[in-house]
């Protein structure tokens, strides 16, 4: 492994320096929606205000997405954090595939193509159906389904993940009405097309880190055993659905499509399925549910059909899960974590379950595993199974307990915690509770940064993206948007707001300087400048450290 060069004067730090994701906390104005300045957050207020602060930016072409009207997201926004660089993205590798050709000329994409035109089966594509561009985007899809005509295949059906999380909370019909009518045009004697069930994306079939296999069982009797309630359209579902409880679209229960009783659209052997997501965490359990073969133990599949399974693109490069994907992953390398492994420096890093494979996954490069067994440490809090907004506090005292136990330890010199209070309770579009995630988050700040001063470390407070700083949907003016009752329209999705990366060190301020002057870091700025604070020279191949060491 690659090692470290130790700086002319190194800093020489007593206590570890200890990185401080505070997942989902953006920096926008004060707002009626902005529940991080609605909060009662001493510690945080206390701490922007006393201690060098610099503005990263956490989205767009900064996180490797396509471009800055993309909001960033944990997983690339942890990627950039730990490998100190800028890879290109999910959505920015498949959209470059496609306009290529090289995704249809792939071997994957031809082994999905011709084992339903051998079989005489189904080509299936199941994902998230929106543009939001995190886990997937609209365009895609279609371009798969229209150059699957273009091969020969006969028949498709789709199964569609209803968002409302990385887009408006209700606006699902806003892409189901107009994808039907692109369908009615590709359909002919000759090709057939339907959408076969659906269902939300938190209701179904999008579970990560195998925090509720629940998810997925209930999105495999939905897609593939055709089980449950019926409908003759996807518009009809979502229609019937809110007209029988205020549910928004990432909470909508699964539905069929049938006709004359009988589903459109079960998975049977010989057909082919594509999950179309591009991005991972979302997407490796399903994956397994389809591949793994008789010692599956999670819930019972039922019937597992003999089928061709792709990936849009390699979940997890280590497990190689899909077997098969359209198209290969960024390779990450030269990461954080490698380097520090290759230079005998300790790690450690902890969340809940929830974000656990982000601060060890994600951070290293999309990497399963240690890069050493002797010097990485890493810890899981197992999260609750419910929803959200019912326990905003999430395990945010547990982690803390735990990781001011590790600190007291002495054995990591370097740290890396992640508190999900932010983005997750941000998502369930309940201001309230988002508000209650921030003040508990800042009850466990308070005491972490206590620990710091006693044992004489640093700590790097920051986030990987915005989304508890905007939870209503704002006009052009920056206002929030009312429904027709009048009441605010709630925002669940990320922001394209900057995030605040807090230099707090009590000891060695006068050996370096923050660039708080200068604007353009982002995310990627962020390893260089922990490593630093380690006493190490960068690698060149990283973004410029924040500080500067005198």
């Amino acid at each position: 492994m690659k090692e470290l060069k130790k700086l002319q004067h190194p800093l020489q730090v007593k206590g570890p320096v200890l990185t401080i994701v505070m997942d989902g906390v953006g920096l926008a104005p004060a707002s009626e929606g902005n529940a991080v300045q609605r909060a009662y957050t001493p510690t945080l207020d206390r701490i922007l205000k006393e201690y060098p602060m610099v503005k990263l930016k956490a989205h767009g072409t900064a996180v490797g997405l396509p471009t800055d009207d993309d909001m960033g997201n944990s997983e690339v926004g942890h990627n950039a954090l730990g490998s100190g660089q800028v890879f290109a993205q999910g959505a920015k590798l498949v959209t470059a595939s496609i306009e290529s050709g090289k995704l249809f000329a792939s071997k994957a994409w031809q082994e999905e193509v011709n084992n339903v035109k051998a079989s005489g089966g189904t080509l299936h594509f199941l994902g998230l159906f929106s543009d939001g561009n995190v886990h997937s985007h609209i365009d895609h899809l279609k371009a798969l389904i229209t150059h699957a005509k273009e091969d020969g295949v006969r028949r498709v059906r789709v199964h569609i993940l209803l968002d409302g999380r990385d887009v408006g909370e209700t606006s699902a019909l806003d892409y189901v009405i107009p994808f039907e009518a692109f369908l009615d045009e590709l359909r002919s004697a000759d090709f057939d097309i339907k959408i076969a069930s659906g269902g939300g994306r938190m209701n179904i079939t999008m579970d990560r880190y195998e925090a509720n296999w629940a998810m997925v069982e209930k999105g495999w009797k939905t897609h593939v055993l055709g089980e449950g309630r019926q409908f003759a359209s996807a518009a009809e579902a979502i229609e019937t659905y809110r007209s029988e409880s205020p549910v928004i679209d990432q909470d909508l229960p699964p539905f069929v499509i049938a006709e004359n009783g009988t589903p459109v659209g079960t998975i049977q052997d010989g057909d082919s399925v594509i999950f179309f997501n591009f991005r991972g965490d979302r997407a490796i359990e399903i994956s397994k549910a389809f591949e793994e073969g008789s010692d599956f133990a999670h819930f019972d599949r039922v019937r597992v059909p003999k089928v061709a399974y792709a990936g849009m693109l390699e979940y997890d490069g280590d497990l190689h899960i899909p077997h098969r994907y359209l198209v290969a992953p960024p390779e990450i390398t030269n990461t954080m974590g490698e380097y520090l492994a290759g230079t005998g420096v300790a790690q450690y890093a902890i969340s809940e379950t929830q974000k656990y494979g982000h601060v060890t996954y994600f951070w290293n490069g999309n990497r399963s595993g240690k890069f050493s067994e002797e010097l990485e440490t890493y810890v899981e809090i197992p999260s609750d199974i419910v929803p959200f907004e019912q326990r905003p506090w999430m395990k945010c005292a547990e982690i803390t307990d735990t990781l001011i136990e590790a600190m007291r330890s002495g054995k990591y010199p370097c740290m890396r915690v992640n508190f999900p209070n932010g983005d997750m309770v941000g998502h369930t579009g309940s201001l309230e509770a988002t508000i209650c995630s921030m003040e508990a988050l800042d009850l466990q700040l308070a005491r972490i940064l206590q620990v710091v001063d006693e044992l004489e470390g640093i700590a790097l407070v920051t986030a990987d993206h915005g989304n508890a700083d905007e939870m209503y949907e704002t006009d052009k003016k920056g206002m929030p948007k009312a429904g027709k009752d009048g009441a605010y329209k709630a925002k669940t999705s990320h922001t394209l707001n900057p995030v605040p990366f807090i230099v707090y060190d009590n000891y060695y301020t006068d050996r370096y300087t923050v660039k708080t002057g200068e604007e353009g870091f982002g995310l990627s700025n962020v390893a260089a400048t922990a490593v630093n604070l380690l006493g190490y020279e960068a690698p060149d191949m990283w973004d410029k450290s924040i500080i500067e060491v005198k």
